[in-house]
């Protein structure tokens, strides 16, 4: 497998996949705003999104890929494998069923759990407990979908998968439309936020449809029997739970902070998670990308006993993540607020929230290479089988979380919030590598932090430009939409253009790496 080529295909898709999602928060935050039921709207898509990260996304798909990729490779091969994954489905499907059942009849607790300051505003509660309750069938659907990704993941089609989130965005897309045509002159938001709900639900159907036929498409037969609890659907489990919070510390922090932001003022979830949008876009481009395509091959050095491949595919997943990260990172502090001026603000999303969605988006992306990071490092730990590590990591990195939050909510409100959960993300880092520099599993060669160093002088170097232009063209940023499009083009254009012409010329690009990906283009 070509790490490039796989990040490349994930990254590629998973960008298509952002535009749509910015395109759906844009129009969100024009049609709703920052008020009742966009804040009881947040809370809804936040529940199962959250859910799919940790288990079917995140402690799932880490302890699943492995045992199929050592099954896939084994003397059974692919009969095997899909015996494996037959076991494992025909569970899984009846797990999915019974937690989904009780999620719904509990919804008013966990709601209460998480936004019980919501019962103060008349109707808030109430609201966030129904689209709750429409939106969570989701996460069973979602998570077959990742059971189908996984399969594809593992023989190496990224595309299928990398692809599903399109079809989730443009469904959503669709749900806004029709609910702001259901509201036309009414004004009331819940008939909006009711067809988004739907919409959650509906696009799990549509991509679980989507991962069947390219599944199909291969030849690999997926089917559903008896469930029985066979000694490898019981190691699996055994990996699934201390996977959870293993790889979904990013995950089980958004949930802490929706609890603290639901006791700030009305509107704070949801300006939260517009500058969450903006963070997500390279973390969803470089750090999923990089963290799905590795795990895989990881798996497949470590199954073979070869622990020299399984470090040069972690170094160069660390080199390639920095590589696009930093200069991603400090473009977004630099430019925050003419982002989100040009994005968000416009119809009921006022220039004060934007003011405040900036701040949120400085705190939250002074911990992007860390957020990265943690996708290339815990891949480390999963792939040799070991779930536990991650998850005392991962306790100590929620404590020093929830301190953080506590000392620093009441002086900043919700920017404090994201600042916590930055510097929370950091910690983990620091843990993670320094636990799999401790039992030599892989280590930070100096060549690759020289690299690194080379890195941050380019990035430096397209800071200074940016700096400059983007308050050249300020007014630009809420002018019209034909403005605002030139002043976003310019301003990424000329940053890209600065940041890898200096980083070509102080040697911050791999010239050998990328001569011969060039070489390798031009032959096929």
């Amino acid at each position: 497998m070509n790490l490039y080529r796989a990040t490349g295909t994930i990254g590629g898709l998973t960008l298509v996949s952002r535009v749509f999602g910015f395109i759906r928060d844009m129009l969100l935050a024009r049609v709703l705003g920052a008020g009742l039921a966009a804040d009881a709207y947040q809370l809804a898509f936040r529940l199962p999104n959250t859910f799919r990260r940790l288990f079917a996304e995140g402690a799932f798909s880490v302890a699943f890929v492995p045992m199929f990729s050592e099954r896939l490779a084994g003397p059974g091969g692919e009969a095997e494998a899909e015996r494996f994954s037959a076991n494992v489905l025909s569970v899984f499907v009846w797990v999915l069923a019974i937690f989904t059942a009780i999620l719904l009849v509990i919804m008013p607790g966990v709601v209460w759990l998480l936004a019980s300051q919501f019962q103060e505003i008349p109707g808030k509660f109430e609201l966030a407990v129904e689209l709750s309750r429409l939106a969570f069938p989701y996460l069973a659907l979602i998570s077959l979908v990742s059971l189908q990704t996984g399969i594809l993941n593992s023989m190496s089609r990224f595309g299928p998968g990398a692809s599903a989130p399109i079809l989730f965005n443009l469904t959503l897309i669709s749900g806004i439309a029709l609910g702001w045509w259901l509201r036309g002159d009414s004004g009331d938001d819940e008939i909006v936020v009711r067809a988004l709900a739907v919409a959650i639900s509906l696009s799990g159907l549509v991509q679980l449809i989507w991962l069947w036929f390219w599944l199909r498409r291969t030849g690999f037969r997926l089917k559903i029997g008896r469930p029985r609890f066979s000694p490898e659907v019981k190691e699996l489990g055994v990996l699934i739970l201390p996977a959870t919070f293993g790889a979904g510390i990013y995950q089980l922090s958004q949930l802490i902070d929706t609890f603290f932001a639901t006791s700030l003022p009305q509107g704070s979830l949801t300006l939260l998670s517009m500058g969450d949008r903006l963070n997500q876009m390279p973390l969803g481009i470089v750090g999923i990308a990089l963290g799905t395509a590795i795990l895989p091959a990881l798996s497949r050095s470590i199954a073979s006993n070869d622990e020299a491949g399984a470090a040069r595919v972690q170094s160069n997943a660390v080199e390639l993540a920095m590589l696009l990260t930093l200069p991603a990172a400090a473009a977004l502090a630099i430019c925050a607020l003419p982002f989100v001026n040009a994005f968000f603000v416009g119809g009921r999303f006022t220039p004060e929230n934007g003011v405040t969605t900036a701040n949120i988006v400085v705190a939250l992306v002074a911990g992007l290479p860390a957020y990265v990071m943690v996708k290339i490092l815990t891949p480390g730990f999963f792939a040799r089988k070991d779930t536990r590590t991650p998850v005392y990591t991962a306790a100590t990195v929620l404590a020093f979380n929830v301190v953080l939050i506590l000392l620093l909510i009441e002086p900043y409100g919700i920017v404090g919030l994201a600042a916590a959960t930055a510097a929370a993300s950091w910690l983990n880092t620091v843990l993670l590598y320094a636990i799999l520099h401790h039992r030599g599993h892989f280590r930070l060669a100096p060549s690759l932090i020289g690299r690194i160093g080379r890195q941050i002088v380019a990035t430096a170097a397209m800071s200074a430009m940016l700096y400059w232009l983007a308050r050249a063209l300020g007014d630009m940023f809420l002018g019209s939409w034909a403005d605002r499009l030139i002043a976003l083009v310019a301003v990424v254009a000329a940053g890209m253009f600065v940041y890898f012409t200096v980083g070509y010329l102080v040697g911050a690009v791999d010239r050998e790496k990328l001569a011969t990906l060039t070489k390798r283009r031009i032959a096929s």
